[in-house]
C-alpha cells in the first residue's frame, strides 16, 4: 500500500479496534523474508518483539542513491506497523529519510497514543535504525 492508501484508511477508520485490524491486514501485505535475511545484522535491538529490517540502496533515476527497506516480525501488529514505516521512508533518498519525521505521521494517526510504551519504544528503534542506514549513505557520499 502506498502512504496515501494507508493514510486514507486510518483517516476512514474511526474506532481502534478497526485501526488495530487494519495494522495487522498491512502487515499481512509485507514480503516475508527469508531464513538467511533473518540475522543478528539485520535484527532491530530495542523492539520487544522480534523484528528485522533490511536495507538496499539503489541510484534513483537523478543518480542520488535511495534506500529500500522490507521489514518482518513475530508479531503481527509490529508487522503493521513496519509496513507504515517502509512506506514512509522507502524509495526515498538519505537525505529525504534524514528529514522525515515518523513522529508526526504516528501522532497524526493517533497511534502515539494507542500503543504501549514497550511498541512505542519498538517503534523509535526501527526509526533509528532507517535513519542510521541514511545517515551511514549520506556520511559516504
Amino acid at each position: 500500500m502506498t502512504l496515501d492508501e494507508i493514510i486514507d484508511g486510518f483517516e476512514f477508520l474511526d474506532d481502534w479496534e478497526d485501526r488495530y485490524r487494519f495494522l495487522i491486514e498491512l502487515g499481512r501485505t509485507l514480503e516475508p523474508l527469508s531464513d538467511d535475511e533473518r540475522n543478528a545484522a539485520t535484527k532491530v535491538e530495542g523492539c520487544a518483539s522480534q523484528v528485522w529490517l533490511v536495507s538496499q540502496t539503489q541510484r534513483g533515476a537523478d543518480g542520488s542513491p535511495r534506500l529500500t527497506f522490507r521489514g518482518d516480525s513475530d508479531a503481527h501488529l509490529v508487522r503493521g506497523l513496519i509496513a507504515i514505516l517502509i512506506a514512509l521512508y522507502s524509495g526515498r533518498s538519505a537525505q529525504e529519510i534524514a528529514q522525515t519525521d515518523a513522529q508526526a505521521l504516528l501522532d497524526r494517526f493517533g497511534l502515539g497514543t494507542h500503543l504501549t510504551p514497550q511498541r512505542s519504544n519498538g517503534v523509535r528503534a526501527m526509526v533509528n535504525r532507517i535513519r542510521s542506514e541514511a545517515a551511514r549513505i549520506l556520511a559516504s557520499a
